[in-house]
């Protein structure tokens, strides 16, 4: 037996996976803008590191011809590699085959990979690039997608899942990645709809293009089912390294550690004057976010959805946080029904993955209007209250302004088990604001009073001297400290430390009914 030959076999059968769909299908995606399978996972794992699984696998349908069509790895490239030296799961659709369908093996060789990153403890990235479901092998392809539904769902809060849309992701395709923690989109090369545009022409009579119907910015902006848009494929990949570099392994580990030359103790005179005079005056909560974490690095997610809430992921002293704070630059900061869910998915991911939360809180309370009630801003605003309460990890809060009404018990408060509340002097802590109490409870005297405008005005600077201030609820122990702003960064970082071997524990349960 001839040894060599067989080495020569090996390689040459290697060399064959590696072309794929072949040159032309190669030079198609290409000129499509687009990378290949493979190429992704050079760019998204460290230089060398990418092992491959199931390169020999081939599908095994006789119908419709394609008994005489097989390729070497099918329709999707998968294995593991590193980022940043930390063991990470992937898989990458492979367009130039069969439009990157998947089918009976394809899913099988996901699968594989979901239930390593599993069993070992570390994350998982899929690259979705596909036209959907193998038609020619009916059913069969249908089963293989809710295999990996099912894998995504036991993996959730157990590993971190992270969705890169480098394509078409359409029909049953797009509830993967909806079922992942975040979910990345390249403009204008990726699009995700349940049924495309023919389908919703012959339907509803709609007249829509990819793009408009479920395009990145779309995705980004209108639906908040795109966490993160990239400019590029090259740039997508990075960030998802940037990510990761925020997250542990697992649901078993804090999250890495690393070093800042930033002071620990810097303090920010800019902050003292952050918050304007007038209180209905805005002002971008962003830079005081930036001014406080480590080197001004804020990783915001869910940019252009929601914008009245911000999220995102920064460190403090070098321990990675995950940050959310009211935005007084848009709809005055308001919490309405998308800013909830925002928020609240962010909160429950944080908590999952023992990322501490520092909550910077400007609120006037929960937006008015029928659209709102009757779109349920009820249970909106409580599953982000849901998700604060059941949140385990250190909680950390922060006053800057307004913290009105019901939206102040839901802002990461002291009685939903705050650990560490601090307000700023600026800071206004009631019931509602100065004009609409004053409205309530002197409602009889200024409907008699000679000059009600005169009188209203009267009794509305008595009541913000009285109420509009932080220390009616430190005097209760609410807040724990009021702190001038510019120590708000030594602050927070003692506070992560005083923290960090907090234990908080849930009643037993299978687990609760979040207020979907």
């Amino acid at each position: 037996m001839n040894h060599n030959s067989d080495h020569g076999n090996l390689e040459e059968l290697r060399s064959q996976a590696r072309q794929a769909g072949g040159a032309d299908r190669i030079d198609a995606q290409h000129q499509r803008g687009r990378l290949t399978a493979r190429e992704r996972l050079e760019l998204l794992l460290d230089k060398g590191s990418f092992r491959e699984t199931d390169m020999f696998v081939t599908h095994r349908t006789q119908d419709f011809g394609l008994d005489e069509r097989k390729y070497l790895s099918d329709s999707v490239v998968t294995g593991w590699g590193t980022i940043e030296g930390r063991l990470t799961y992937v898989f990458s659709q492979d367009f130039t085959v069969f439009g990157g369908s998947l089918g009976e093996v394809h899913s099988e060789k996901i699968v594989k990979i979901m239930d390593m990153a599993i069993k070992n403890g570390a994350p998982l990235i899929g690259i979705n690039d596909s036209g959907g479901a193998r038609i020619q092998e009916g059913v069969v392809s249908l089963g293989g997608y809710a295999d990996i539904f099912l894998r995504n769902t036991l993996a959730s809060g157990v590993i971190p899942q992270i969705s890169a849309i480098l394509g078409p992701s359409a029909g049953g395709a797009v509830y993967s990645p909806a079922l992942t923690d975040f979910v990345f989109m390249a403009r204008k090369s990726s699009y995700m709809f349940v049924t495309g545009p023919d389908v919703v022409r012959s339907v509803t009579h709609e007249e829509v293009d990819f793009e408009e119907l479920g395009g990145a910015d779309v995705h980004a902006g209108i639906s908040g089912v795109c966490h993160y848009v990239a400019a590029s494929e090259a740039d997508c990949l990075y960030m998802i390294r940037v990510l990761l570099s925020y997250l542990p392994q697992n649901n078993m580990e804090d999250p890495p550690f690393v070093p800042s030359a930033d002071d620990r103790l810097r303090t920010e005179a800019a902050l003292d004057t952050i918050v304007p005079d007038d209180s209905s005056k805005p002002y971008d909560i962003r830079d005081v976010v930036r001014l406080v974490i480590d080197g001004g690095t804020f990783l915001e997610m869910h940019e252009a959805f929601a914008q009245n809430i911000v999220v995102g992921f920064a460190r403090m002293g070098g321990h990675s946080i995950g940050v959310v704070a009211n935005q007084p630059a848009v709809l005055a900061g308001v919490l309405d029904i998308n800013a909830s869910v925002k928020a609240a998915r962010f909160v429950r991911f944080c908590d999952a993955f023992n990322i501490p939360l520092v909550t910077f809180v400007d609120v006037p309370g929960f937006l008015p209007g029928t659209s709102q009630e009757h779109g349920g801003i009820i249970r909106s605003g409580a599953k982000l209250l849901y998700a604060y309460c059941e949140a385990t990890v250190p909680k950390l809060t922060v006053v800057t302004r307004k913290a009105y009404g019901g939206a102040y018990c839901v802002m990461s408060s002291k009685h939903i088990r705050g650990d560490l509340n601090l307000a700023w002097p600026t800071a206004e802590i009631a019931v509602m604001g100065p004009e609409g109490a004053v409205s309530i409870i002197f409602r009889k005297e200024l409907a008699e009073a000679e000059d009600p405008d005169k009188r209203k005005a009267e009794l509305v600077a008595e009541y913000r001297t009285k109420f509009a201030h932080p220390y009616v609820s430190a005097s209760r122990g609410y807040i724990d400290d009021v702190i001038e702003p510019r120590f708000t960064r030594p602050h927070l970082i003692n506070a992560l430390e005083m923290l960090s071997n907090k234990r908080d524990s849930n009643p037993a349960k299978k687990h609760g009914n979040i207020p979907l």
